[in-house]
This record gives C-alpha cells, sequence and structure tokens, in this order.
C-alpha cells in the first residue's frame, strides 16, 4: 500500500492578496509572537507553529488557509500537516514575508 500525502497550493508572494480574496481564505501566519511585532498581513490569524496543534480548533473547517511564515520554510510545513489532518485547500506563501519585502 501506497500512502501519498494530499499536497498543498505554493502561491506566489505577488499574488496572495488575489488568492484570498478569490478563494474567501484565512490567512495563518504560524510566525513567533517577536516576529509579529514586525508586522503581519491584515486579518492575519497569530498562531505560532509550535502552538498549531493545541489551537487548531480555531481555524475554520469551511475556507481555504494561506499559510505563511518569514521565509516559507515553516508554513509549508505547517501547509503539509493541514493537508495531510484532511482540510481541502491549504496553500503556502512562497518565499513568506521576506518574498513581501516584510522581514529581513
Amino acid at each position: 500500500m501506497i500512502f501519498r500525502a494530499k499536497a498543498y497550493e505554493k502561491v506566489p508572494a505577488e499574488n496572495w492578496q488575489e488568492w484570498v480574496a478569490e478563494n474567501d481564505a484565512v490567512i495563518l501566519d504560524v510566525r513567533e509572537p517577536r516576529e509579529w511585532a514586525l508586522g503581519t498581513l491584515p486579518g492575519a490569524l497569530l498562531i505560532s507553529m509550535g502552538e498549531l496543534v493545541a489551537r487548531i480548533d480555531e481555524l475554520p473547517d469551511d475556507k481555504p488557509i494561506l499559510c505563511v511564515c518569514r521565509s516559507g520554510d515553516r508554513s509549508g510545513q505547517v501547509a503539509s500537516f493541514l493537508a495531510r489532518s484532511g482540510r481541502d485547500r491549504v496553500a503556502n506563501l512562497s518565499g513568506g514575508m521576506k518574498a513581501l519585502g516584510m522581514q529581513g
């Protein structure tokens, strides 16, 4: 038996607003509080990667989720986890906040 993990989408940084609007998506910022203080995307739900399992019930079941972090690595891990957990539509912001010029 071969198990294949459910894939998640990769959203280019320049298209994040369009993707969120078209999909009525939730933005999930998985960075740490000290990183959030540097700025985050409007309306983002702030749940650090380390808190995700404990706070997973705060995520809506009926909306797509765009995961965001500093560079796209942590948010990619979270997107993969959410997709494997059965979320219907999950995406990762390619390049993260760095790609948007919002974090060095």
